[in-house]
């Protein structure tokens, strides 16, 4: 079922890393071969195609029958990472008989969301040996407590107000016990390796707590990183369901960094999509320009559903419901790349997997939220669209979104991809 393999991916990618190698586990299952940007490109009608980089960044495509320079390119697109708390390099702290651990919030994290959770690290270590290797301790090592009520008594009627630097580092150890090294920590985790061959590292905390299935029917997903492995795994799921009847050249493009503006050497602003569409499109320029100008992008990032306590913060005429189909992102002012021509595409595609949109439009009076869509289009010139499934609780430790719009996504993400 396509939820259940959606919950197994989000419990299996606790950070980017994990995200794009569980990919790239999926789609050499499939018979995709990994190019190395670094070599020359040997790829012709029908392959099937993949390549990472920066560890958290993945580009995948099966080459149509036709040119892209006479069939243009059909992409979908959306991002791996997810706010949460980056581990600083030089993370150990002692304060008042507790071992911590120093984190930095990555993105617009709900920070109160962290509190009082079991959390566990995971990412990727550096070595002296000039490799990499993917680690996730898998277990709970740390906890950021809140502060008793009798502490704060007015938390409840005032609010609760956490300063990043002073209240959101976790407790890691009794001071006094055996002095932590997070070095030491990591090496005993990876097992063949010493303190002193780690380098470096990217390594952030999570919430242990495996995504599940609620309500009273079961109608609800509750997991970390829907927002935006939801849409990874559709894109991905539609990539490799999609027929082997191929005209145009497919592709999905994973992007790191999104929800820190994109601009990065793997993010949406980089040259990552486009050096592979320059490559996969000819030997000449006016190859690649031919095919971006046929080619179309289905920019998919979590949208924003009604919240029923706070429905007022919603355009009363665009409230999005949870399990009423995907959402079309629309924002005059370009915070999303979609317009009436990209809209109606999707619809079209909707259309014919027997899918009903929704539509979601900011209030005239709050700013709008933005992602990977408006720089893509930008950056290439590509026509797009900026849809997503909706969902309750963005940006938090742990986010709300229905079973029923899981097989809709794919099944219209799908049929795009078939659409002649």
């Amino acid at each position: 079922m396509p939820v259940q393999d959606l919950l197994h991916y989000i419990n299996a990618g606790p950070t980017p890393f994990h995200a794009v190698a569980v990919a790239a586990g999926r789609l050499e299952a499939a018979g995709y071969r990994r190019l190395d940007e670094a070599k020359a490109w040997d790829v012709g009608p029908g392959d099937k195609v993949y390549l990472a980089r920066g560890g958290g960044s993945l580009a995948a495509f099966h080459l149509g029958n036709t040119p892209p320079s006479d069939a243009g390119f059909q992409l979908i697109g959306a991002h791996t990472d997810s706010p949460n708390l980056r581990i600083k390099p030089n993370p150990e702290l002692r304060r008042s008989g507790y071992e911590q651990i120093g984190v930095e919030p990555y993105g617009g994290v709900l920070l109160h969301t962290w509190l009082d959770r079991d959390l566990s690290i995971a990412g990727r270590a550096l070595l002296a040996d000039g490799t990499e290797r993917l680690v996730d301790f898998g277990r709970a090592l740390l906890r950021v407590p809140s502060l008793a009520i009798h502490l704060n008594r007015k938390v409840n009627t005032e609010g609760l107000v956490l300063n990043a630097q002073k209240h959101m580092a976790p407790i890691a150890a009794l001071d006094g016990l055996d002095p932590m090294e997070l070095r030491a920590l990591l090496a005993a985790e990876l097992g063949d390796v010493g303190a002193k061959d780690i380098l470096a590292w990217d390594l952030m905390a999570y919430d242990l707590q495996p995504a599940a299935l609620s309500g009273i029917n079961r109608e609800f997903i509750h997991a970390a990183r829907l927002d935006n492995l939801a849409s990874c795994h559709a894109a991905l799921t539609s990539l490799l369901a999609a027929s082997n009847e191929v005209r145009e050249t497919r592709g999905i493009v994973l992007y790191d960094h999104e929800e820190v503006g994109s601009r990065s050497a793997q993010g949406a602003a980089s040259d990552f999509l486009r050096s592979c569409l320059q490559r996969l499109s000819g030997s000449s320029p006016e190859d690649y320009h031919r095919a971006v100008a046929q080619s179309f992008l289905i920019s998919a990032d979590m949208a924003h559903a009604i919240h029923p306590n706070y429905a007022d913060m919603h355009e009363p005429q665009h409230q999005p419901r949870l399990g009423a189909g995907p959402v079309v992102k629309i924002n005059v002012n370009q915070s999303y790349a979609t317009d009436g021509e990209s809209w109606a595409r999707f619809e079209r595609a909707a259309a014919a997997a027997d899918v009903t949109t929704q539509r979601f439009v900011i209030r005239s009076d709050l700013g709008c939220g933005s992602t990977i869509g408006p720089i893509t289009a930008a950056q290439l010139g590509i026509r797009t669209v900026d849809v997503g499934n909706p969902m309750l609780s963005m940006h938090s430790c742990r986010e709300v979104a229905a079973v029923a719009d899981v097989p809709k996504m794919i099944d219209v993400m799908t049929r795009f991809f078939e659409a002649p």
